[in-house]
């Protein structure tokens, strides 16, 4: 099974400026980071950061930040405990006017939202915010992609038990390379220059 796209979501967890100079090789995390956001931008996909305790910790990255749709502020560690899941997988909304115009049998619900139900993330701490987020859209029936390379811990141990738990979950664990390449698919997508670009 390839990611496609068409069907992903981006979530970049708490790249904070006060904690990311405490994780372990946080130059080459963060990098990767920005470049995922910037690849979901160049293929039209939504791209949601989350900030845990942002009062204490600093808010993202600023590049994060502008790559983001939106920030989610959180003090629970898995954003999906404060409202992530409603953005990742948003109702429909009852189409607009006089509801009494019509008998509740022929109402109808909009039902052009667009279903992505793969989840491509990354994030800091892995064995924390990281970990806890992603078990929780596994829970909520969403597919999980974890891209290793933009995601770490304070210590090499921490985040590699939390790749180990979650490919055990049922997380498919991938790189920004990999990513990157399935969501092009073909060196005749329109973004390939400017996706090769970035990856160099």
């Amino acid at each position: 099974m390839l990611l496609d796209a068409a069907e992903s979501q981006l979530v970049l967890v708490d790249y904070q400026i006060r904690l990311i100079p405490a994780i372990f090789e946080s130059a080459q995390v963060l990098a990767n980071a920005v470049r995922l956001g910037q690849l979901a931008r160049l293929m039209d996909v939504p791209a949601w950061g989350t900030e845990q305790s942002p009062s204490k910790l600093g808010e993202n990255a600023a590049e994060i930040r502008a790559l983001c749709a939106q920030t989610l502020s959180k003090m629970h560690f898995s954003g999906v405990e404060e409202g992530l899941g409603e953005w990742l997988r948003p109702q429909p909304k009852p189409v607009s006017g006089n509801a009494r115009s019509l008998p509740k049998h022929l109402q109808k619900t909009v039902t052009n939202v667009v279903e992505r139900n793969t989840v491509v993330i990354a994030g800091c701490e892995a064995h924390i915010c990281l970990l806890q987020t992603a078990l929780d859209l596994l829970e909520d029936e969403f597919d999980v992609w974890v891209v290793t390379d933009a995601c770490s811990s304070r210590t090499e141990r921490n985040r590699d038990a939390a790749f180990d738990r979650l490919a055990g979950a049922g997380a498919e664990l991938v790189t920004t390379e990999m990513v990157a390449f399935e969501w092009l698919r073909t060196a005749e997508h329109p973004a390939f220059h400017a996706a090769q670009d970035l990856i160099k």
